[in-house]
């Protein structure tokens, strides 16, 4: 991609008009210049030195009257689905270029290149050659915040080979940066973004001229910092999500809040400033711990003082808890320091269950359940666009999806917001979920909880259990410091309850260690009509899925060994006895 094209040539120029140029404008090139009538080629020694030329002098130098017009030199078989996209605007959000791409067809990816420039330059492929055409056609020399977007193919290598296959879902090429010049995100560390919430009339002071301070700061934090201005338009605060290190979020926050101190003391305001971050309602209870142990010493650590905002401030759209900390910026950006610790924490214990869920559960779609925060990587390429069994997991799973029978005891006051006016709500998630689900009797007045009756295969399981965990939080049926832990109750054989509990207790311990949650198989009951006993599961809502799931692998594994158990045509489970096999004469 190292050869120019350069037009609008005037018919008086000649080779040393161009070396003069080139040479005055210190850009290095590896060949001669191609004369031809109206346009001229030269090669350059690398893309760096490509991308200068182009940007030193396209629309900027003149020659003999004539303004050049300067890209890259790309065969008519290669423009293909890949452009380049030159003069974005430095401080521009990547939110707002993306929106626009997409109104031209479907972007497969989006990749920043670095160069010397204030303005930024990206790579763009398309999945077609006319939606990248269009692309062309439309935004080239089109404003963008007074800047002129300049568009241009560039080699695409895989024209000549057919389409390119569709990368994974979501997939946007290598990580961008928020402004031109900046280190690309850093690897090697948890997924999950700092998100600070700021009054708007900061805003402008974090941005700086041009762009100039959010630039320095993500330089010295080597972070991807995103400050979502036209989020809530008239709103007196602003999101702003940081991508990075533990240490660099650290570092970006500390930095972000010396700067709203100092417009604050600037601008005569007279108001407290403190640091505000945004933490998923998922994460809030272990955050806080049980009777608020956490986050008191959070607290005491750190000399600050700690406030979340109401669960009533929670919407379907809104599913972040506001945490505002007080104290000088030393003590608060240890405090956040601390906070984020246990939030990773708890995202790390989700996310590894949620790994074993989509192994478990072909088809499930981890994604579209809303359970982590904005700029948050789940799952990666959609579980419902994979075929079954791709997960690698356990064929009982991946094949025959058996229907699954859990009783999940809720507390009796919240019957009402399960069910919803005339039974609307149940109704809505029975077919959410795709499983059938029923409110069993009241056992007496004075019950304190009520059984609802869940019955489907596994990934509607997954999916109604966690709408009821998430309503009974949303309805503050548990209080703002308290984790919503309920009891499931589950049959297994009981000839398969020894697998449960393992020798010594060995196997109910090792689940009770990896899911978190409690498991009691009581000795003391007495097989049901089916010969079936039931197993106890306590504990929030991935605890109890992880162990659910596990118990569930285990029974496989027993049903598999009695089949490969059971002599031919033996008594045994199954359809029933088989005929005697002839014998030969």
């Amino acid at each position: 991609m190292n050869k120019l094209y350069i037009g609008n040539v005037s018919a008086e120029a000649t080779e040393k008009d161009f070396e003069s140029i080139f040479e005055e404008k210190q850009i290095p090139y590896s060949g001669p210049f191609l004369l031809k009538t109206g346009y001229a080629f030269v090669d350059c020694p690398d893309d760096k030195a490509a991308m200068k030329a182009i940007d030193a002098l396209s629309g900027k130098a003149e020659l003999h009257g004539k303004t050049l017009e300067v890209e890259h030199s790309v065969p008519k078989r290669q423009r293909s689905c890949k452009l380049q996209i030159r003069n974005i605007p430095p401080h521009m959000q990547w939110e707002v270029l993306d929106s626009m791409l997409a109104q031209h067809g479907t972007v497969e990816s989006c990749e920043q290149v670095n160069t010397d420039t204030e303005t930024a330059v990206v790579n763009v492929r398309y999945s077609a050659r006319d939606q990248a055409r269009l692309a062309v056609e439309k935004l080239n020399g089109s404003m963008m915040e007074s800047y002129a977007l300049k568009v241009s193919y560039i080699p695409d290598e895989n024209a000549t080979e057919g389409p390119s296959p569709r990368r994974g879902f979501n997939s946007r090429g290598t990580p961008r940066s928020s402004s031109p010049g900046m280190s690309p995100r850093p690897k090697g560390h948890s997924d999950l973004p700092l998100r600070m919430l700021v009054p708007t009339q900061f805003v402008g002071a974090i941005i700086g001229k041009e762009g100039a301070t959010i630039r320095n700061i993500t330089k010295q934090t080597h972070s991807k910092i995103d400050i979502h201005r036209k989020e809530n338009a008239g709103a007196a605060e602003k999101p702003i999500t940081i991508h990075s290190t533990p240490e660099g979020c650290t570092s970006a926050c500390k930095i972000i809040m010396e700067i709203m101190h100092k417009e604050a003391l600037d601008t005569k305001f007279n108001e407290e400033v403190p640091m505000k971050i945004l933490v998923h309602n998922n994460f809030v209870g272990r955050l806080i711990g049980k009777e608020g142990r956490n986050l008191k010493k959070i607290e005491l650590d750190t000399g600050t003082r700690i406030t979340i905002s109401s669960l009533y401030d929670l919407t379907m759209h809104n599913p972040e808890r506001t945490l505002t900390t007080l104290g000088p910026i030393e003590n608060c950006a240890s405090a956040q320091e601390e906070v984020m610790k246990k939030v990773r924490e708890a995202y790390d214990s989700d996310m590894s269950a949620m790994s074993l869920q989509s192994t478990m559960i072909p088809g499930l779609n981890l994604n579209a359940l809303g359970l982590f925060p904005p700029g948050a990587s789940c799952m990666g390429p959609s579980m419902s666009n994979m075929p079954p069994g791709a997960h690698g997991g356990p064929s009982s799973f991946g094949s025959q999806q058996e229907c699954e029978s859990v009783h999940l005891f809720i507390p009796a006051h919240a019957v009402g917001a399960i069910i919803g006016r005339q039974g609307q709500h149940i109704r809505q998630l029975s077919h959410f979920a795709g499983a059938s689900i029923k409110i069993a009797p009241a056992e007496g007045k004075d019950c304190q909880h009520r059984t609802a009756i869940i019955v489907g295969p596994p990934e509607a399981q997954f999916k109604a259990q966690c709408r009821i965990f998430s309503k009974l939080k949303e309805e503050n049926f548990f209080g703002p410091k308290e984790e919503v832990k309920l009891e499931a109750h589950i049959k297994v054989p009981s000839f398969a309850a020894g697998r449960v509990i393992g020798k010594g207790g060995k196997t109910v311990t090792e689940l009770q260690n990896l899911s978190c949650a409690e498991v009691v198989v009581p000795r003391d009951q007495t097989p049901d009509e089916n010969d079936q006993v039931v197993v106890k599961i306590t504990g929030h809502f991935f605890a109890c899925q992880l162990a659910q799931r596990k118990i569930q692998e285990i029974l496989a594994q027993v049903r598999r060994q009695q089949q490969q158990a059971k002599p031919p045509g033996g008594p045994g489970p199954g359809p029933g006895p088989q005929p005697p096999v002839p014998r030969r004469k």
